[in-house]
Formats: C-alpha cells, sequence, structure tokens
C-alpha cells in the first residue's frame, strides 16, 4: 500500500492523513474550529483501529487528498 492515504469519518468532524502503517494526522473539528493532531500508533488495539481506516471500514469513507489539503492549508 502506498502512503498517503486519507480518510474521513462519516460525519466529517475528523479528516485523517495517514503517513505510515503505524503513524497519522488527524484533523478535528469541534464548533467552528479545527485542531491537528500527530500520531505515532505502538499499542495493539490502536493498530487495529488504524487498520479499519485503511480498508475504510465502519465508519471510516476515502478521502479524496485535496478536500484535506484545503482544511489543513488553512491552520
Amino acid at each position: 500500500m502506498e502512503f498517503p492515504q486519507f480518510r474521513k469519518l462519516e460525519n466529517g468532524k475528523s479528516l485523517y492523513k495517514i503517513t505510515a502503517p503505524n503513524q497519522f494526522v488527524e484533523l478535528q473539528q469541534v464548533g467552528s474550529q479545527w485542531f491537528v493532531y500527530q500520531f505515532t500508533v505502538e499499542q495493539f488495539p490502536d493498530l487495529l483501529r488504524l487498520q479499519e481506516m485503511l480498508q475504510a471500514n465502519q465508519s471510516f469513507l476515502v478521502l479524496p487528498e485535496a478536500e484535506f489539503q484545503a482544511i489543513f492549508s488553512k491552520l
């Protein structure tokens, strides 16, 4: 699989840029503001969640890179 991969939650309040099999950046909307968080995943439950994100399982949807970058560039 090539990186980065982009995903979002169904509600559109969290956007993800997955940069490696164990790293991602999250943009989270709270009210009208966006916050940026960087994660390095080390624990097994978190790795499973990251795998769900990569497989676009459950509430994760594939996100166009341009949509992520449009919000990220404003922060």
